[in-house]
């Protein structure tokens, strides 16, 4: 049986709702995709993917929304384990190795 499930755009707060099945395997909503991970658009069959390419403000967003894509990825699994994303270090965060500062 499929129920509306909402999820928040992490850029301007907007509210989405798509109809998903009872089991729900989410692993995050982020501004970016997951490296790897394969998406599917909200308005196909997206269980059997990795996540949903959502545009915010499309039909599926509650008002306006910004415009701008985001993305719910599940939980995926290879040989019977969750795996984790590559995560990219972000510059800013990252050790700084010039010792001239």
């Amino acid at each position: 049986m499929a129920v509306p499930v909402r999820y928040t755009c992490p850029r301007c707060g907007a509210v989405v709702t798509l109809r998903r099945e009872g089991y729900l395997d989410d692993r995050c909503v982020t501004e970016e995709p997951l490296d790897g991970w394969e998406y599917a658009p909200p308005h196909g069959p997206f269980e059997e993917r990795d996540g949903v390419e959502i545009v915010c403000g499309a039909s599926e967003t509650d008002g306006e929304g910004c415009g701008r894509p985001f993305y719910l990825s599940f939980v995926r699994y290879e040989g019977g384990e969750a795996v984790d994303p590559a995560v990219p270090l972000d510059p800013e965060e990252g050790p700084n190795f010039d010792f001239r500062q």
